[in-house]
């Protein structure tokens, strides 16, 4: 029995890697077989088209089923001597090709794959690798663009002990989950599954990476949507957000219907639906505010659970107002390090100076004090 060549050993190996790599990526990357075969079929008209520069028609056959891989160089047949070599046979010897070639017609010429040799071979190899890392670029972009700021079921593949960090699988896709972008003091062990909020795609031009959230607003957002039908179907509106992830958040709810209470929609019968979005959110505190058009009452509103005596907008252009408590009340007003004060001003949108009665009057009377210390300038005209 005839040994096979070194050369030929090695070419055969590279081939079954070939069909192997096809195999693996349709299996892992859900690739449709028709796609991805034609972009190792690019891939290849590539390396031969450079070892046969000039060639304008050559034909790749490739099918991992029958393990075939054949390649063919088309020529015309022509009268005496070819102009174009690259391109044109002589009749004489495309009838080595085919006996029934004729003057003016095609002819297939095989070349074997053996004669790529290891540079076309790996020419090859880097050609379709870069195609299939586009149309790995192209799906990931495509496949995501319809969930972006959606909510989508996820399941934690692991979690790196040192940082907190994991790896989520969605969609067969594994997405890096940072630390900074899961609620504070929850805890993922693998096997978990999660909802999270698909921020959007960043760098959709080069490297694409999905972006998922468990801290941003519209996480809270889309939960009450899928919680609260009446917001899903608009009665109910979501006028704004402020959040301290794991912690509390504000929501601003307005009913389109004047027979429906937002708040009481949003909470639901025994407290079912926001007792679900409690749970999800890790226990995190969820105060729900009645929204109004005068900028006055909002604030009032968004300062509960704490009583407000008054509230003064300073300056609609800077957005500034301050707000008088009761000396009972000061502490609930501003919250633990200020927590329900800076998530009232970030619902509202105001700068807000929260004060007791008392510190409103040392206000005034400071004010009033320095008005009657500034110089009185006396101004007169001479008689001509």
């Amino acid at each position: 029995m005839k040994r096979k060549t070194k050369a030929a050993q090695s070419h055969e190996l590279n081939l079954d890697e070939l069909f192997g790599t096809i195999d693996g990526l349709q299996e892992e990357s859900g690739i449709q077989l028709d796609e991805l075969l034609e972009k190792i079929k690019q891939g290849i008209l590539k390396a031969v088209k450079r070892d046969y520069p000039g060639n304008e028609n050559v034909l790749v056959d490739l099918d991992p089923k029958t393990k075939k891989f054949e390649i063919h160089i088309m020529k015309t047949v022509v009268e005496g001597e070819p102009e174009d070599k690259a391109n044109e046979i002589t009749l004489e010897q495309a009838r080595t090709y085919d006996a029934n070639a004729f003057v003016g017609g095609t002819v297939e010429i095989p070349i074997s794959p053996s004669a790529f040799g290891r540079v076309a071979a790996s020419s090859a190899k880097q050609s379709i690798r870069s195609d299939l890392k586009q149309f790995e670029r192209d799906r990931l972009v495509s496949q995501y663009k319809d969930k972006e700021h959606e909510i989508v079921s996820a399941t934690v593949q692991k979690v790196e002990p040192a940082t907190g960090n994991a790896i989520l699988s969605i969609d067969k896709d594994e997405i890096y989950f940072p630390r900074g972008e899961q609620i504070p003091g929850e805890e993922l062990k693998p096997g978990d599954i999660i909802k999270v909020y698909v921020v959007g795609i960043l760098n959709p031009d080069r490297k694409p990476s999905v972006k998922v959230s468990r801290t941003h607003r519209d996480f809270v957002r889309r939960l009450f949507e899928l919680e609260v039908p009446e917001i899903y179907d608009g009665i109910v509106e979501i006028k704004s957000i402020a959040r301290e992830p794991g912690s509390r958040s504000k929501i601003a709810v307005a009913s389109n219907d004047e027979n429906v209470d937002a708040i009481g929609a949003c909470i639901g019968n025994r407290r079912s639906r926001i007792g679900a979005i409690v749970g999800e959110l890790g226990g995190e505190k969820i105060d729900l505010i009645k929204y109004s058009d005068d900028d006055a009452e909002f604030i009032k509103q968004a300062l509960s659970p704490a009583e407000v005596l008054s509230v003064t907008i300073e300056s609609d252009e800077i957005k500034s107002a301050q707000v008088v408590v009761p000396e009972s009340q000061l502490s609930l007003a501003i919250g633990n390090r200020g927590q329900n004060a800076k998530l009232a001003a970030r619902l509202t949108g105001y700068k807000i100076d929260i004060l007791s009665p008392s510190a409103l009057a040392e206000k005034e009377a400071a004010a009033e004090e320095t008005h009657e210390d500034e110089p009185v300038v006396e101004t007169s005209s001479e008689e001509e």
